[in-house]
């Protein structure tokens, strides 16, 4: 698939041999620079130059396009955590380098990071059931949680600590894109923000277990 040339105003700019492909790439495209709600499927089908029609040959309708787009991304970022996870270092190292992936993705992917939480929100935390389920980026986290601190937290769950960890870099994530995470000298960036919040919370975890 090209890549598109000028804005998604020109429909010139970008060709196709699948249509499917193309209107999924259109929508990420759209939602990117304009938000989830800053096109129609008209838009879509101006943009790859095709009739409205033809789109329902894929796609039952706006949703079902952005549910395709929420579904890539979210692909996308349990791959990235994956490899983060398994990286070299320490059980640590590789946890809280999971969460400096996941804000590198909200900054390369606004396309697919905010399809993912205006199509899906938290569904991401719900376990994944059935054979071959791929592992879901939230459970990806609880299980490097677990590995990390083998011991456990107490009575505290680990889902708990990692929806904590996770509110946390969607929080970074959000105040980045939206250019209010404050800066200037002496000002930590985003992911010195992260690790010294991820160290605090599983630290703070692990000290509560220790003192019962």
């Amino acid at each position: 698939m090209r890549h598109w040339r000028e804005g998604p105003g020109d429909r010139r700019s970008y060709h196709h041999g699948n249509l499917k492909e193309a209107l999924i790439e259109a929508a990420r495209r759209f939602i990117a620079e304009r938000g989830i709600g800053g096109f129609t499927l008209v838009d879509a089908a101006r943009l790859v130059g095709v009739t409205p029609a033809a789109l329902y040959r894929h796609f039952r309708g706006r949703e079902a396009l952005l549910e395709e787009v929420a579904g890539r991304g979210f692909a996308d970022l349990a791959e990235r955590l994956a490899r983060a996870l398994n990286a070299r270092g320490t059980p640590l190292e590789r946890f809280t380098r999971m969460g400096e992936a996941y804000l590198a993705f909200a900054e390369e992917e606004p396309g697919y990071y905010a399809a993912i939480f205006e199509t899906r929100g938290l569904a991401a935390a719900e376990p994944n059931e059935g054979p071959g389920a791929r592992p879901s980026p939230f459970d990806l986290l609880v299980d490097a949680l677990q590995s990390t601190f083998p011991e456990g937290f107490g009575g505290v769950t680990p889902r708990f600590i990692a929806l904590e960890v996770w509110a946390l870099s969607h929080g970074l994530a959000t105040l980045a894109a939206s250019g209010h995470l404050p800066k200037g000298a002496g000002m930590p960036d985003k992911y010195e923000l992260l690790r010294a919040g991820v160290l605090a919370l599983v630290h703070g975890a692990a000290s509560a277990r220790g003192r019962e």
